[in-house]
């Protein structure tokens, strides 16, 4: 069984008017973004305040390069669904991109963002440049803990997003041991994680997206950050039973 992420279209800005163009579907496998942990911070905001406040704290892969990066990145992407798919919530995600941060760089930084935005989800996205400076595993696991002490300390529920997938880093630089960390690490703090690095290869494995292609093929890039943002929406509306309480908004 999966979960359909259905993109709906991308927006393109042609002489001042903004233009829908669709695209294909992209699916994800549902054992990707089950989780037996509940994101119960946002549930009650959600009840309480009709309103959704998320925090992106991520390295350059957060990100889309040019003027309109911005809007087709996954955190925008990632507001966009939660609108869509939670009428009267107001959604906001502020992201915080920190271009090849270490983990334990990021981590020094976290207790101003939660203190500032006061949301009631972090998502944090780390791992790549820790691999690319060949961090060691324990002053890596050791960081990741911090962080999430932080982050809960804070009052804020917490996702782990680890490393984008490619078929051209993965010959030269191994991920996997840094990714298996983030996963016992969530494990063991309870907290979500969402495998971007396992759902690109899912997508790239099975057609979806050819990610053997240059990494300068725009369009392709704009398309995978929908499908995260999406795939994240999901996730998080799942895990916070967000579809109980859109019912009862609605009615």
């Amino acid at each position: 069984m999966t979960v359909l992420v259905t993109i709906l279209a991308v927006f393109a800005l042609i002489d001042g008017a903004v233009a829908a163009v669709p695209e294909p579907s992209c699916d994800v496998p549902q054992s990707f973004l089950s989780s037996e942990n509940d994101l119960a911070r946002v549930t009650k905001e959600v009840k309480s305040r009709q309103r959704l406040d998320i925090s992106v704290v991520g390295t350059g892969s957060s990100a889309l390069p040019g003027p309109d990066g911005v809007r087709f990145a996954y955190p925008a992407r990632l507001e966009q669904a939660l609108t869509q798919q939670l009428p009267g919530i107001t959604a906001k995600v502020t992201a915080h991109v920190q271009s090849r941060a270490t983990t334990a760089e990021m981590s020094a930084g976290l207790a101003k963002i939660v203190t500032e935005d006061k949301p009631s989800l972090v998502i944090w996205q780390t791992g790549t440049a820790d691999a690319m400076k060949s961090v060691e595993p324990e002053e890596f696991r050791t960081s990741l803990e911090d962080g999430i002490g932080t982050i809960d300390g804070g009052g804020a529920d917490m996702i782990l997003m680890n490393m984008q997938y490619s078929p051209h880093t993965e010959s030269v630089m191994d991920v996997s041991g840094y990714a298996d960390i983030m996963r016992f690490v969530a494990q063991q703090h309870s907290a979500l994680l969402f495998d971007r690095l396992g759902i690109m290869r899912n997508w790239n494995d099975s057609g979806t997206f050819d990610l053997y292609t240059t990494t300068k093929n725009y369009d392709m890039a704009r398309r995978v950050h929908d499908c995260i943002g999406r795939a994240l929406a999901s996730q998080i509306i799942s895990a916070s039973h967000l579809d109980a309480v859109r019912m009862q908004t609605t009615r």
